[in-house]
């Protein structure tokens, strides 16, 4: 049988607010994601065998169970075990595009291509919204790397509402090829900093509402506005990331310098992005960056925000 081949496409945040605690653990937050045009390349294929098996040069993604693509695996494995039994294991193969550990979310996206390539291997015929249901049980942007575009979303990140999509609006990105930032440091971090700015009261709907301040941003979105997005952009993460990794700091006030329409760190970081507006401004700033950081552990790419979720190229 021939694999099915999926492209999984990374994200950016262009709005990152922490609200407060959450009686699981987690953050309460208001997110605007957006997918970029920015793929992993996944290969599925049955293997006539129980074994779950996942391929991958780059030397930093895991080829064993810490894989969240392989989690992926197993969980459609044990949530549909008669159509397991039925077509059995899988080989996995992770053509990779986006940077590891750079706040883009490219396992939970190479996640996503799983989920959406074994419901169709297996014809097992799972909406969206069935799939993106799974994925929240694999991690919190799993959802959104399913259905991409741009949206926003709330509650840990998983409760999703899609918003007019963006297309065509240029983006330069850089990321250390050597530095990662760990999300639940980022995240532990900042509420030992700033915890006690949390609006405390979980069942106060009303006040968790005014605390949000992501208005602007979408009204600017749906006026598809690149300006005033790049205005608006806004990551409570910076808080304490930037302090801490000074690599990250010089790179955003280097894009900022170059007349973009607005920069920000993406995530947890370490990548960081900015607007333009052109491919041609785009690639002119990446150039500028080029030359005044010459270390070749700095990856840069232009990209282009993007409208969809997982796409299949091909299928048996």
């Amino acid at each position: 049988m021939k694999p099915i081949i999926l492209e999984a496409f990374a994200k950016i945040n262009l709005y990152l607010e922490i609200i407060g605690d959450r009686p699981d653990g987690y953050h309460e937050l208001v997110m605007i994601l957006q997918s970029i045009d920015l793929a992993d390349q996944i290969e599925i294929t049955p293997n006539s065998t129980d074994d779950i098996r996942i391929e991958c040069a780059h030397p930093q993604v895991p080829l064993d169970k810490t894989n969240i693509a392989y989690r992926a695996a197993k969980l459609m494995a044990s949530e549909f075990s008669d159509a397991f039994v039925k077509h059995g294991g899988l080989n996995i193969t992770i053509h990779k595009h986006i940077p590891v550990a750079a706040g883009l979310a490219g396992g939970s996206a190479n996640a996503a291509a799983v989920l959406v390539g074994v419901n169709l291997l297996w014809n097992l015929g799972l909406t969206q919204i069935e799939l993106e249901e799974l994925g929240a049980t694999l991690g919190s942007d799993v959802p959104f790397c399913v259905a991409g575009g741009t949206v926003i979303a709330t509650g840990r990140g998983e409760q999703l509402s899609p918003l007019p999509s963006l297309d065509n609006i240029y983006i330069v990105l850089g990321k250390y090829r050597s530095l990662a930032v760990s999300t639940a440091w980022a995240y532990t971090t900042y509420r030992q900093q700033f915890g006690n700015s949390y609006i405390k009261d979980t069942q106060d709907l009303a006040a968790r509402a005014a605390a949000v301040h992501s208005g602007p941003m979408v009204k600017a979105i749906s006026h598809k506005d690149a300006l005033e997005i790049a205005q608006q952009l806004h990551n409570d993460l910076e808080r304490v990331v930037l302090p801490t990794h000074p690599q990250v700091l010089q790179l955003r006030e280097l894009f900022a310098s170059t007349g973009v329409l607005g920069t920000m760190m993406s995530g947890s970081g370490p990548s960081v992005f900015a607007l333009c507006e052109s491919k041609q401004q785009a690639e002119h700033v990446k150039h500028l960056v080029r030359e005044t950081i010459s270390d070749q552990d700095l990856e840069l790419f232009v990209t282009r925000t993007h409208t969809h979720g997982i796409q299949v190229v091909s299928s048996s």
